[in-house]
């Protein structure tokens, strides 16, 4: 899952807070029995961590962060060793280890018989022929939306949320990457090789979407306004939007295994479009001055058994899939995470793309101009819905 908060969610900010008031703001010493871990939000569960640290006799610091380029800056102002663990973007792999932050990994001890081919592709986490991240869960920055008052076939084309009928009836995740990425597929251009040339364009077709869009928030924010009916569209959107979200539209959080799992939302779904999406995926890597590489290299493998593919899931924070079809996932959670259209959506999707320094700064603009210079609009009456509409060239 997208880079900018992206992984705010009201459950997990209280489980987050209650368990870091009993910590120091800053890494805990591998000498205290502490692994220190960079993390995103869904890698916090007590029902995740326990386990291991029970196992290993330690305890679990993890530094909740929001994109690579935060944890890059928590390193920075870290001393050499103060860290273990790192989560990351998996595309961000190379950039990471090409500055010496990771340690090569031995792919032997992570075993990828099981998991889809494009996503154990060891090329992605992989720089100069070495391993230095596995994948562990992934997902997808498309579209979400409320069946209920969305045609699915509709959805089906990536160019339907430029239709007029939609005005007002969408949330923007508020991602520049994924969201301009996917906006370059709608354009039949490339997100991984986009130029100069490619940026007025992209500016038309963004400002076309935030024209007709109500709202643009993070995570938690879209999934909320799609929930409470605010809106009927993400675009953005994956499982991280709609699975986990039960039928009064509050976040569902894992049920114990003495407990009925909640009964999520009918109406919630998403799609990865036939033109393509884009799909974010984690990687875990070991940081090259761990004081505790063997028990870092410990926890890595740990996230990629089944019992942990499975919890990480169905994260209180948010949902995804799996690197592991082994996970052990009841038919309710593998139907909101769409697990038997999974060959079709990796097969249409893009990974995050790596773009150069200037180019990525030039996209920033871009997305901040815009989206400064957007406004909300008015829902279309019944009268104007009822028109005929065509996608935008």
């Amino acid at each position: 899952m997208s880079r900018c908060s992206r992984h705010g969610r009201a459950a997990a900010v209280t489980t987050a807070f209650i368990i870091l008031a009993t910590l120091p703001p800053a890494p805990v010493r591998a000498a205290d029995g502490v692994l220190n871990v960079l993390t995103w939000c869904d890698h916090e569960d007590p029902e995740l961590l326990t386990p291991f640290e029970q196992a290993n006799s330690v305890r679990i610091h993890f530094k909740d962060i929001d994109s690579t380029a935060a944890a890059r800056a928590i390193l920075r102002q870290s001393q050499a060793g103060d860290w273990d663990v790192l989560i990351m973007d998996e595309t961000d792999t190379a950039a990471l280890a090409a500055d010496g932050l990771l340690m090569p990994l031995d792919p032997a001890a992570f075993p990828t018989a099981e998991v889809p081919a494009t996503i154990g592709d060891p090329a992605m986490g992989s720089y100069r022929g070495e391993l230095y991240s596995v994948p562990e869960k992934y997902d997808y920055n498309a579209v979400a939306f409320n069946r209920a008052r969305v045609d699915a076939a509709d959805m089906d084309d990536i160019n339907a949320i430029w239709q007029p009928r939609y005005r007002g009836r969408i949330a923007i995740y508020d991602s520049y990457l994924p969201v301009l990425s996917y906006v370059a597929l709608s354009l039949g251009r490339d997100p991984a090789h986009l130029d100069d040339a490619d940026l007025p364009a992209l500016r038309t077709r963004l400002a076309a979407l935030r024209a007709s869009a109500a709202i643009v928030d993070d995570m938690p924010g879209v999934q909320q306004a799609l929930a409470d009916g605010q809106v009927d569209i993400v675009v953005g959107g994956g499982a991280w939007t709609t699975a986990g979200v039960d039928e009064d539209g509050t976040v569902a959080t894992p049920a114990s295994p003495s407990s009925a799992p909640p009964s999520a939302h009918p109406d919630l779904t998403f799609t990865v479009p036939r033109q393509g999406g884009m799909r974010w995926q984690h990687g875990v890597s070991v940081l090259a001055t761990s004081q505790r590489k063997a028990l870092a290299l410990a926890f890595a493998q740990y996230l990629r058994t089944p019992a942990a593919q499975a919890r990480l899931a169905t994260s209180s924070c948010y949902w995804g899939m799996p690197a592991s079809p082994l996970a052990p996932l009841d038919p309710a959670a593998k139907t909101a995470l769409h697990w038997d259209d999974q060959p079709a959506y990796i097969a249409a999707s893009h990974p995050y793309p790596v773009i150069d320094h200037a180019m990525d700064g030039k996209l920033r603009a871009l997305w901040d101009d815009v989206m400064k210079q957007g406004a909300p609009v008015a829902p279309p009456t019944p009268a104007q819905e009822g028109g005929g509409d065509t996608a935008q060239p």
